[in-house]
């Protein structure tokens, strides 16, 4: 790597990390968008990226799970990974699927408050609403993202 693609690699390890991954698993998935060939053996990204094979492993297969990666077939033992189209618009989709079953956790929440607390019922309330609102027109939001990848390939 040039010193440009290590301050790129680097900085989505920090993206990463901030939205809840790990910051190995932002820097392998940087790489995978920019290296050549755009498959990477799991020595090639250990070397790469400078931390161990276990650790690539790993992250590969979290990535792997979350859909954002994928293992392509070899000629050799070894496994190779590549980045997957659409794979952050499956991530989206895990984590809105997760707001839609807290929908259902703020609904008991609020029936086991009574009148007498609205304080705690305006909290659950507030939280609830904003979940709904975010998910209300998801589905909509994925049909268009799908459009405009259709129209920009």
């Amino acid at each position: 790597m040039n010193l440009s693609e290590i301050e790129f690699v680097d900085r989505m390890g920090l993206i990463m990390e901030r939205l809840g991954g790990t910051r190995t698993m932002g820097r392998m998935y940087a790489w995978l968008m920019i290296s050549d060939p755009p498959d990477q053996s799991l020595t090639d990204l250990a070397a790469e990226l400078g931390v161990s094979k276990t650790a690539v492993s790993t992250v590969a297969r979290h990535l792997e799970v979350s859909g954002m990666v994928e293992r392509v077939p070899s000629s050799t033992r070894e496994h190779r990974y590549r980045i997957v189209g659409g794979g952050w618009a499956q991530v989206m989709r895990v984590q809105l699927a997760i707001l839609k079953q807290s929908l259902d956790t703020l609904d008991f929440g609020l029936s086991i408050l009574g009148d007498d607390r609205p304080g705690q019922r305006d909290r659950l309330k507030d939280t609830r609403e904003f979940f709904a609102f975010i998910l209300q027109d998801s589905d909509q939001m994925f049909e268009r993202w799908k459009e405009h990848r259709e129209k920009s390939s």
